[in-house]
């Protein structure tokens, strides 16, 4: 019996992920992942990747998730690409990447971020005008630290893509970018879904003519060029949909495609999200005002430290997995006033590029590994229920969130979360929300482009499923430790600033 199968890639940036789905079921057939490093030795805030790592990840993950499944080419009728947000692919006239990829996790853009935002009138006329700061992980102070510090490569600029443009690009030779990713590069409005005339002018004259056409996200990309498809072992039938960037297409993985739903991912980074049927403009810009990719919008926040910082205290401790949670666990919630502001190079939100970590409270009482660990994880749950509190008070209001990434496996975390958050923690059954969401997203552009009247709501219902078993209730006698703990953070924050500023210069010095 022939099968009809669908594939979903999320791209990250630590590792690249695919899964093959079999499209009556939803259930998960086939999937393989593969983990790589940034560039090492790069200057103090920046980080980078080369492009052609994700294509190869790519394409030895699907044809391991294809083996797995049994699939015979001609099953595969979609594939859809996750890719981590804001990065910047350079290509020149050729398609050939110009230099590697600055990332989301990049902060050596903050003078350009200045620049743009003194040119367009201020905080207050940027947010105006686009809907979003310009802050340095995102695209366009990218584009403007090319020209500024790299004008040879800047006169050879042709296209900009995104990380998950690029994976597109290569699957079918066409360039595209769709509204949800293209909302977190600060040159779209994303009240109007056009670019910004006002921003791009502040980078360049003639930066509108790089860009890519805008599509919807229920818009196909392309199907597969004959060299990919031989290069996987596919047909060149195979339908590609627009894809989107990772938080898009996990909010529709855990099924947030209808407003009322939040999203928390706990990866490499850290974000919380929800569905809007219209933009939640934040006039103090620490909520970034997104597009989603089910043509709504994504109220968003982003922390750029979670489990990098977990994992650097587990490796450290040389501990596994289950030996660092099970350390944790001994430690009691508050980890004895050891209290860690996570922003180890810096941080989004807030916005504090400059940042660095700080273990705070340490006495011989509490210098264990079981309090370091555990103060790990509480403080960038505290990170995240900065923005979330944020969240709220511009009226997305939490009464359940479904947890997503790694930080989501672990019992004593999903507890944390519950107790930080104050509010019920669940998850969903395929873990993978953003391969998942991806997978689902080329599911129902195939259905569309055959004709059928479906939606991505209807998807998502017919697919995506909780963890009854793993909901997880806020502890009453837990919840007031963790307030009290949130405001010593956002204290400390605050007064370190002008500290972080002098230590980056410090850090860039002896660099030089």
């Amino acid at each position: 019996m022939t099968r009809t199968l669908i594939i979903g890639v999320d791209s990250g940036t630590q590792s690249t992920k695919a899964l093959v789905v079999d499209a009556e079921s939803g259930k998960v057939l086939g999937s393989a992942s593969q983990t790589y490093d940034l560039i090492p030795r790069l200057p103090a805030g920046a980080k980078e990747q080369h492009p052609k790592t994700w294509v190869a990840a790519t394409k030895e993950n699907i044809r391991k998730a294809l083996k797995q499944a049994r699939a015979k080419p001609g099953e595969v009728k979609a594939i859809g690409v996750s890719g981590q947000q804001h990065g910047f692919v350079p290509l020149d006239a050729e398609g050939k990447v110009i230099r590697p990829a600055k990332l989301w996790c990049d902060t050596s853009t903050a003078a350009e971020c200045d620049e743009i935002t003194q040119k367009l009138g201020g905080l207050e006329a940027t947010i105006q005008s686009i809907g979003n700061a310009v802050l340095p992980g995102f695209t366009a102070p990218k584009i403007l630290w090319l020209k500024n510090h790299e004008p040879e490569n800047f006169k050879r600029l042709a296209a900009v893509l995104l990380p998950h443009d690029y994976l597109n690009f290569w699957l079918t030779g066409e360039k595209v970018m769709e509204y949800g990713d293209a909302s977190g590069t600060a040159l779209l409005d994303v009240k109007t879904r056009q670019w910004s005339k006002s921003v791009l002018d502040s980078i360049d004259s003639n930066l509108e003519s790089k860009l890519p056409p805008l599509i919807s996200s229920d818009r196909p990309a392309g199907r597969l060029q004959a060299s990919t498809a031989k290069a996987l072992g596919l047909d060149t039938a195979v339908l590609v949909s627009a894809g989107g960037g990772d938080n898009m297409m996990g909010a529709i993985g855990t099924g947030n495609t209808r407003p009322g739903v939040i999203t928390a991912s706990f990866g490499t980074s850290g974000t919380i999200y929800a569905c809007a049927d219209k933009p939640v403009i934040d006039p103090q810009g620490e909520i970034a005002a997104f597009c989603d990719s089910t043509n709504q919008w994504l109220p968003l926040l982003c922390t750029m430290n979670v489990t990098v910082a977990t994992e650097m205290v587990r490796q450290d401790f040389g501990m596994n997995h289950e030996k660092f949670t099970a350390t944790a666990a001994k430690a009691p919630a508050g980890s004895g006033g050891l209290l860690l502001l996570p922003y180890l190079e810096g941080e989004r939100t807030p916005n504090v590029p400059d940042g660095t970590g700080v273990f705070f409270g340490v006495n011989t009482r509490n210098f264990t590994a079981q309090h370091f660990a555990r103060a790990a994880m509480e403080g960038v749950t505290l990170g995240m229920n900065y923005g979330l509190r944020r969240l709220t008070e511009l009226g997305v209001k939490p009464t359940q969130i479904r947890a997503t990434g790694g930080g989501a496996k672990s019992k004593l975390w999903r507890q944390i979360m519950a107790d930080v958050f104050n509010a019920e923690v669940v998850t969903v059954k395929v873990s993978e929300g953003a391969a998942y969401g991806a997978a689902l997203q080329a599911l129902c552009c195939w259905r569309r482009e055959k004709g059928e009247n479906i939606s991505i709501q209807e998807i998502t219902d017919q697919f995506v499923h909780l963890n009854k078993a793993e909901t997880t209730r806020p502890n009453p006698k837990r919840v007031p430790i963790y307030q009290e703990l949130q405001a010593l953070q956002d204290q400390l924050s605050l007064k370190l600033r002008d500290t972080f500023v002098a230590h980056r210069q410090l850090l860039t010095q002896q660099k030089m």
